[in-house]
């Protein structure tokens, strides 16, 4: 195995976040959300869409496919990833994911209102692609780096996501504000050249890390069944073990409750501004760009306050602060104010995805071939999360036909995260163990 901390094989890795952060960024948070507003939006139907003979509001069904698509790969992940560690092919699976997430993206280049409901399905086909190669890509991290690295690593991963994608966006922002610049007079040709230029951002950078990460280690040497049911075998045997870890077994519930907030906040920001505040496409590609700015900085200073207070103490704040930031999207009545929570929530959104994963990295064995089967329960978890936060957060929407009624639900989920890592933290004090 090769040494850890390995500097070229530690950005090689970080390029990946580099790679497929664009998706995140173009596709879930700014052009396609403010583009399927805007192609979907019908006052004659009250922005209600009909999807395979069924009517949903707009910003509900892709909720609802979001949702969809995230369960589907919860439910594979644990079998793919023990499999991954059985055959040591992770990389195998990374190069999968990653390869029907970028022609996914692609194909929403077709994406116009009459081919509604087949680009729906891409879309979804594209969230299990980022979301399926990701859980490989988490797994390297305790694989590359030792444990009194992972903080940073963690971070310079999100960092270099952040920076990557604020590029690609930059590239887009152009002909999307400014069509007529590059001769473009049809409308919606902007943003459906954005979807076509993700998917080549994602796989062209992509063969960086896909060169040169190790595949990943065998740990096959002690079964003799076949591939399916070896992936089973090794699924319970991690299981297993992570009943008899008390820390690890009581940061998994906390991290599901506030990740269902953060992760839903992430990928309804946008349609929230179209739709609730009337902002314009520039706007809102405006704010998440500030977003994802400041959360460079908020990645790199969650990392170092947790050297100094401990990564639980640190989560339970920005914690804090989500509760706040979901309060406060019910009363914004305006750009600015939008602009505002935009600025605290890029702070705190790249400090708690960077931070969630060092911890539970930290809370795992470390120097164990079957890494890619541990994150699967952090991936699973978190995909889980998302399911539980993008259909309440739809259903909500939905029923009282307001976004703002739905992030008082999210507020929920962030005092019951709040209140598990308060017990966590309770816990470590009273046992005396180490506290991460």
């Amino acid at each position: 195995m090769e040494a850890k901390n390995n500097k070229r094989t530690i950005r090689a890795w970080a390029m990946f976040d580099w790679a497929n952060s664009a998706y995140n960024l173009v596709i879930t948070s700014t052009i396609f959300p403010a583009y399927y507003v805007a192609i979907t939006a019908n006052k004659n139907t009250g922005g209600r869409v009909t999807f395979f003979g069924h009517q949903f509001v707009n910003t509900a069904l892709s909720d609802y496919t979001l949702a969809a698509a995230y369960l589907v790969i919860a439910l594979l992940l644990p079998i793919l990833t023990s499999i991954a560690d059985y055959r040591g092919n992770k990389k195998i699976f990374m190069q999968f994911f990653t390869w029907l997430g970028s022609i996914s993206c692609c194909a929403l280049y077709f994406f116009k209102f009459d081919t509604l409901e087949i680009s729906m399905i891409f879309f979804g086909l594209a969230a299990i692609g980022y979301s399926g190669g990701f859980v490989f890509y988490n797994s390297y991290l305790p694989e590359i780096a030792t444990l009194d690295m992972q903080d940073s690593v963690s971070a310079k991963g999100f960092t270099y996501g952040y920076i990557g994608s604020v590029l690609l966006q930059l590239i887009c922002f152009a002909f999307v504000l400014s069509p007529k610049t590059f001769g473009i007079t049809d409308a919606s040709f902007p943003a459906r050249l954005s979807f076509l230029l993700v998917g080549i951002w994602w796989i062209g950078f992509a063969y960086i890390p896909f060169t040169i990460l190790p595949k990943g280690s065998p740990n096959a040497k002690t079964h003799t069944h076949d591939l399916i049911r070896g992936g089973f075998v090794e699924l319970n045997k991690v299981w297993r073990r992570v009943k008899k870890m008390p820390v690890l077994k009581r940061y998994l519930p906390a991290f599901f409750f506030y990740s269902m907030g953060v992760q839903t906040i992430m990928l309804v920001a946008t349609s929230f501004g179209a739709k609730e505040l009337k902002m314009e496409t520039s706007s809102l590609i405006q704010i998440i760009l500030i977003i994802q700015l400041v959360a460079i900085g908020g990645a790199t200073l969650m990392s170092k306050l947790s050297d100094k207070y401990g990564n639980i103490k640190v989560l339970m704040n920005v914690v804090i602060i989500w509760i706040l930031v979901c309060i406060a999207a019910y009363f914004t009545t305006s750009a600015t104010q939008f602009y505002i929570l935009a600025i605290v929530v890029g702070l705190v959104m790249g400090g708690i995805q960077s931070l969630s994963r060092s911890t539970y990295s930290k809370l795992i064995p470390q120097d164990i071939p079957d890494s890619a089967s541990f994150f699967s329960f952090y991936d699973v978890t978190e995909k889980l999360a998302i399911v539980g936060g993008m259909f309440s957060f739809g259903l909500v929407d939905d029923i009282t036909n307001s976004m703002r009624n739905s992030a008082l639900v999210l507020c929920i989920y962030f005092i019951v995260g709040l209140i598990l890592l308060i017990s966590l933290l309770i816990y470590q004090k009273s046992v005396r163990v180490i506290a991460v």
